[in-house]
């Protein structure tokens, strides 16, 4: 009888509730001022969430999947590349994006804005997007590097959202958006190069890393086949006999590896490549380090710059494939990345990225996130790459 009473008490108070209000009109779902108006203080803008909530995107950028929306437009790109069947001694880069990924969240925690670049990349003139990974066969070497060149080159030789219709430093006078790719073993670089090399030609290359990366097949793996000759530790050779570099117009920065001999270096010579010693931090300094560099690669060409996470001493990122101490502190890598702003970077990878090794505090995925942000700051501060073109022009005159 109780419940009886309860029920009939209910429909009889809904009833009369309702007379007299035919023009309310009911609210459906959720009040959305609840959850997507947290203005951020200051120059900031809006966020839908905490930072530690919700999916992983590199800095919490907009997420779209690229390779399977032809009209997905973009002026930079993050693109993940999985691929750790390169390396010669510890495995796990496959995992890299989505750690570097996991290691971003916090970059926009304040609104993104770079106090050292006096540049918000992003809330800037750029639309930037996280378009996931390059799908990558982990059976097949060879097929796996086809899939990274062609899956980049689909990214890289689309029109960018801004200026697509201004020249550009790209083949046939064309401006195109810049990618940057999340590795992955340093292998992964070949494949990217010889993307570039279709859109823009032989181009220079910032290297950053403790390793030469230049060694003959025959010395760095005993090349007992093709597939095998192709690995983290032969790929720029490759890149210099098939001519995708600039020559003489390369140069390595944060070297301290032991070699095969001396004839290591004459090789890496021979290549293209100018070196910059980690240990000459300790009597040139970062600014004497910056100078080399942009010595070297100028500031009128285009450029790619491909960054090993084990530049930085393992104090600071042990999470990697082939740790070397005495390497760099991540304060000294930043530094010397925010140096190269007149630069004309074109496109970046980052590798070597191998979670598993990491800290619970994720030093490695940090600082890895970190340098990229650096990177795409300075992108985002140097405009569209068509203001090459029209920079060039202005210096002629």
């Amino acid at each position: 009888m109780l419940i009886s009473f309860l029920a009939f008490g209910f429909a009889a108070t809904s009833v009369v509730a309702h007379e007299g209000h035919d023009d309310q009109k009911p609210r459906s779902g959720p009040h959305q001022s609840l959850w997507y108006t947290n203005t951020l203080p200051g120059d900031g803008g809006t966020q839908a969430d905490s930072v530690f909530s919700g999916i992983s995107t590199f800095g919490r950028l907009p997420y779209q999947p690229c390779l399977s929306y032809k009209d997905a437009s973009y002026d930079i790109a993050f693109i993940g590349a999985p691929f750790d069947t390169g390396t010669s001694y510890r495995p796990g880069a496959r995992f890299g994006p989505s750690g570097i990924r996991q290691g971003s969240r916090r970059l926009n925690l304040y609104g993104g804005y770079n106090v050292p670049l006096a540049t918000n990349p992003f809330d800037g003139w750029a639309k930037v997007l996280d378009c996931g990974d390059i799908p990558v066969t982990s059976y097949d070497n060879s097929w796996a590097l086809k899939q990274i060149e062609e899956g980049h080159y689909s990214i890289l030789s689309r029109a960018p959202k801004t200026d697509a219709k201004k020249a550009g430093p790209a083949k046939k006078g064309k401006t195109l958006p810049r990618v940057i790719t999340l590795g992955g073993d340093h292998t992964i670089t070949l494949p990217l190069l010889r993307s570039i090399n279709r859109a823009y030609g032989p181009v220079s290359v910032i290297h950053f890393d403790s390793h030469l990366d230049t060694w003959r097949p025959k010395v760095f793996g005993g090349s007992p086949s093709e597939v095998a000759s192709i690995n983290h530790g032969t790929y720029f050779y490759h890149a210099a006999m098939e001519g995708l570099l600039a020559n003489d117009s390369n140069i390595h920065a944060g070297i301290r590896t032991t070699l095969s001999g001396p004839s290591d270096y004459e090789n890496d010579g021979y290549c293209g490549f100018e070196i910059v010693e980690a240990r000459e931090i300790d009597t040139i300094g970062t600014d004497g380090i910056i100078k080399k560099i942009i010595d070297r690669v100028g500031t009128t060409k285009p450029v790619y710059l491909s960054l090993d996470i084990d530049t930085l001493d393992p104090a600071f990122a042990p999470a990697t494939g082939t740790p070397e101490t005495g390497g760099w502190s991540t304060r000294e890598l930043r530094t010397i990345l925010r140096g190269l702003e007149d630069i004309n970077l074109i496109g970046a990878d980052i590798v070597e990225v191998a979670p598993a090794y990491d800290t619970n505090a994720e030093h490695t995925t940090m600082a890895a996130a970190d340098a990229l942000y650096e990177i795409m700051s300075m992108m985002v501060k140097k405009g569209p790459l068509s203001k090459m073109v029209e920079d060039n022009d202005v210096d002629e005159l």
